[in-house]
This record gives structure tokens, C-alpha cells and sequence, in this order.
């Protein structure tokens, strides 16, 4: 079994499970029409003159342009992301082996938005599930991990939000999700950190259970670990 690839668990058909609303695009499919672009860039362009940004110079004249389209490509994750729903039969159907061996994928890195200053966060994050009846292509889990986090968040609740998903679509033995970020609303405003880190942990099932099982998954994903 080759766990680097898309279509893990060859025997039998691939399941589809059913997209849930973090999946789905949020509501309608996003769209911006020549007519909303050119609104949102007016004000955009008014409130960094404000700020004082000379937006009259060869380098600022498209800013209020480049910034709308950048914010637009940054929070992609609430288009949602079909790919992510196929999950294949398991290799292992019972036994002890089956209950212990994980799978833990990362660092993924991503990218994201404080929902509370609109400053960005970013860091890495590593997904471990111990398979029951369905596992899933690696490519999943970093297609998964982006789309929690290509929205307006706080990191704290996407932790628990990328193990509840993979919880709902596996239904494994166990999920654990670790992640690390940087937070530039504590390093460009307020107590002014220079170096912060902020780490938090979600586990679900063998993994709030087990200690060891716990402890070995922290070590691969801990910046003291091996990976």
C-alpha cells in the first residue's frame, strides 16, 4: 500500500461521503461583478488615503486593485472544495494492528485571517487519524486543511474544525490535529510579540484515550520531533 497516493485502498469502489456545509460553498457560489469590484476598490482606496497612503504614484495607483483580488484569492475556503469528498476502503478490517497504526500528514502549511483584526495568521498544521473503515488520500488532508483555514477564523476553532470534518467523513478510530501559527494582530499591534507562537491540539476518539498514542503523535508533529 502506497500511503502517498490518491487512491489508497484499491479493493472495491470508492465511497463518496455526503459534503457537509464546511465543504459546500458557503451559500451561493462567490462572485464579483465589474460593478461590485469597482465599488469595493473605491472604498478600499479611500480608506488607505486616509490611512495616508498616496495612492497617485506608479506603484499605488492599482493598490486598492490588487488588494481586493488578493483578499479575494486568500479566502478561496469558502468556495469549498469537492475533491476533498473520496474516501476508499481500508486495508484493514479489525485486529489490534488496526487500532494502533496512524496516519499522520505535515507540515501542511497555510495561510489565514484573524476574523477579529482581518491581520493574518500563518503556520502549519499536521493531521493523524487511525483508520476504520475508510481512509483518505494524503492530497485530502492538505486540500482539507485549506479550506478551513482559507477564510476568516481564529485558529483555535479551525483546530476543531479540520478533526471534527475528518471525523464526520471517516469515521475513523481516532483523529488528532496539531497547529502552530504566528499571529501578525500580536506582533503589529497591541503587546507587540516579536516572535509568538501559537500552538493548539483537537483530539477525538483512541487519541483523547490513549496517552502513548497521544505522545507519539505530538512527538512527529512537535517542533522537538522528527518531522
Amino acid at each position: 500500500m502506497n500511503p502517498h497516493d490518491d487512491h489508497l485502498g484499491g479493493r472495491g469502489a470508492a465511497t463518496t461521503p455526503v459534503a457537509s456545509a464546511l465543504l459546500r460553498p458557503a451559500g451561493r457560489l462567490r462572485e464579483l461583478t465589474d460593478d461590485d469590484r469597482s465599488r469595493f476598490e473605491g472604498y478600499v482606496a479611500e480608506i488607505f488615503g486616509a490611512l495616508g497612503l498616496d495612492l497617485h504614484t506608479p506603484g499605488t495607483v492599482d493598490t486598492p486593485r490588487r488588494f481586493v483580488r488578493a483578499l479575494w484569492d486568500a479566502t478561496t475556503g469558502y468556495d469549498g472544495d469537492p475533491k476533498i469528498l473520496t474516501a476508499f476502503p481500508t486495508e484493514c478490517h479489525g485486529g489490534a494492528s488496526c487500532e494502533i497504526a496512524q496516519v499522520v500528514e505535515g507540515p501542511i502549511p497555510f495561510f489565514s485571517f484573524c476574523e477579529h483584526h482581518v491581520l493574518p495568521f500563518y503556520g502549519t498544521a499536521f493531521v493523524g487519524y487511525v483508520a476504520h473503515e475508510r481512509i483518505i488520500g494524503i492530497s485530502k488532508l492538505t486540500r482539507l486543511v485549506r479550506v478551513v483555514t482559507r477564510r476568516f477564523g481564529v485558529q483555535e476553532r479551525m483546530t476543531h474544525q479540520i478533526a471534527d470534518e475528518l471525523e464526520r467523513m471517516l469515521e475513523p478510530h481516532g483523529v488528532a490535529v496539531y497547529m502552530e501559527a504566528h499571529h501578525l494582530c500580536t506582533q503589529m499591534r497591541g503587546v507587540r510579540e516579536s516572535n509568538p507562537r501559537t500552538r493548539t491540539t483537537a483530539y477525538r476518539g483512541v487519541y483523547a484515550d490513549n496517552p502513548a498514542l497521544r505522545g507519539e503523535f505530538f512527538d512527529t508533529s512537535s517542533p522537538r520531533g522528527g518531522t
